[in-house]
Order: structure tokens, then sequence, then C-alpha cells
């Protein structure tokens, strides 16, 4: 029997940052287990949701002005005033005191964590953040691989080290939690540009509340 307590464990807009590890042009060329279509719009979808939900968020790069090249341009459009922390050597974002000072600064204990590549850039500073204290949500798909057996691989390591795996509609879903909060008019929008599927049902629901006969028909 589990000791777990998900009412315990639940995480808010109020006790949860967002951190987004190594997101680079550069990197993102190593991730094969998504396609680049996919996975940036599930990167994208993510940061959104940071936004929409007001969640203190950090960004941060590994050899920007190098090999690794620049974070994706719409996210840091989307943060203008977050920390960018870049790091000139450290391969886990959390033994980088900068990195580190800025979650603490941030005074939540619930951390929302993808990074580029699954098996370093997330699993690294995710075991090591649930180490520290943390409760730590590693965004699978907001996270790639250079193949599903990895990713698979990488799950399984931090689920040994209590990290919690997630989705990053799930995510969204678990913050907004009623319909009837006011967070819906900024969460809908996201769920619709990005979870394709739900787009789908929302076009359908719309077409025939606009067309009652139809509907009967």
């Amino acid at each position: 029997m589990t000791t777990n307590s998900y009412t315990k464990s639940r995480f808010t807009k109020d006790n949860a940052a967002l951190l987004l590890i190594d997101h680079q042009s550069g990197i993102l060329q190593l991730v094969h287990d998504y396609s680049p279509a996919e996975y940036r719009n599930n990167v994208l979808g993510l940061a959104k949701l940071g936004k929409a939900f007001n969640l203190p968020t950090i960004l941060t790069t590994s050899l920007d002005q190098g090999p690794n090249g620049p974070f994706i341009p719409e996210v840091l459009s989307m943060f203008p005033d977050a920390p960018l922390i870049r790091r000139q050597g450290i391969i886990s974002a959390w033994d980088d005191p900068e990195f580190l000072a800025a979650v603490e600064k941030t005074g939540r204990k619930n951390l929302i964590m993808a990074g580029v590549t699954i098996d370093v850039c997330l699993a690294f500073p995710a075991m090591q953040a649930v180490e520290a204290g943390y409760n730590v949500y590693g965004v699978v798909d907001a996270s790639g691989g250079s193949d599903e057996t990895l990713r698979d691989l990488a799950i399984a390591r931090m689920q040994d080290h209590g990290v919690t795996p997630i989705n990053w509609t799930t995510v969204g879903f678990e913050l907004q939690r009623d319909w009837r909060l006011p967070t819906a008019q900024e969460f809908g929008p996201v769920i619709r540009d990005h979870y394709h599927s739900y787009s789908l049902l929302m076009d359908s629901y719309e077409a025939q509340t606009a067309n009652p006969a139809k509907k009967a028909s």
C-alpha cells in the first residue's frame, strides 16, 4: 500500500514553479523520439501554461554561444523578465549556483521541470532537486530523447529517485482544476492551440451549438 497522498502533493498555481532547461536549437537536433513539430508544440504548450497561470519561471541554457545554440525564441519572448541562467560548462543545471539561487528565490517547493534531453538535461537536476527536498514533476513529452528506449530508461531512473513523470497537458488540467475559475480564459486557448485533439472537440461542439438544427438531425 502506497503512503503517497495525491491530495497533499497536488501542485497549484500558487505553490509551483516552472523550470525550462536547455531547449536550444542545437541540442534540439538530438531529439528523435518525437517529430520536430510535435516536440516544439509540446514545449511551447508547456511554456504557455507557465504564462497562463503566472508561474515563477526560470530558463537556463548551456553554451548558448557555442554548439548548443540559442533558446527557443518564442519561449524567450514569453518571459522577458524571467531569469535566464547561461551556464558555460556545467552539465546539470542543479550544479550551477546561480540556477539554484533562482529556484530558491521562488519560494516554491513544487517544481515542474522539462529539459531538452530527458536523460541528462531533465533527469540530472530533477533527481538532485528531489534529494534537496523538492517535489519534482518531470514533463516527459517536453523533454526528448534519441530514441524511445532511452526515454523509457530515463523515466524509470527518475521514478526510482522520486521524480513524478507527467505530460504537459496534465500539468495544465491539474493547475486549472475547475473551468469556472478565471484562469480558464488563458488556459482554454493554450489547450485549443496545442492539444490538437481537444481543439477538434471544441470545433465540433461550437459547430453544433451554432447550428441547433444540425444538432437535432
